[in-house]
């Protein structure tokens, strides 16, 4: 999603729709390169480390707050970087609610969703390829 948004991650301009789609299909292989790693290692331990927390005082205090504690706590944790990583946080966060709602989960179904950002890092790959050597 950052790649639609910020289509050059150094801060030049884009003048026409072929250098935004360009700008595209260079930026989002980036970003997944370097995020991935990241929101999979930080974002999956301290989501643990928030639900736990949550789990620990709502049983203690009311077991109503546990959704609004893990969600203040995955926004805390998602504070190191302000604006990129609050949003992975909030985006992490509902992911895995909405995951846990439905009764999702399992070995398989972890695979498969960490096998889609890879796929889509090799499909944008595969374009850059494509656009290099025609363009």
């Amino acid at each position: 999603m950052l790649g639609l948004i910020i289509v050059d991650p150094f801060g030049g301009e884009v003048n026409s729709a072929g250098e935004y789609f360009q700008g595209v299909l260079l930026s989002t292989p980036f970003y997944l390169m370097y995020s991935i790693p990241i929101i999979l290692v930080y974002g999956t331990v301290t989501s643990i480390i928030s639900d736990c927390i949550a789990l620990f005082i709502s049983n203690h205090t009311n077991r109503k707050l546990e959704f609004s504690i893990s969600l203040l706590l995955h926004l805390l944790f998602g504070l190191i970087l302000l604006g990129y990583s609050l949003a992975a946080a909030l985006l992490f966060f509902v992911t895995d609610n909405v995951l846990q709602r439905k009764q999702i989960g399992g070995w398989r179904n972890a695979l498969k969703s960490f096998g889609l950002p890879v796929l889509i890092w090799i499909m944008f790959m595969g374009g850059v390829y494509v656009m290099d050597t025609f363009i």
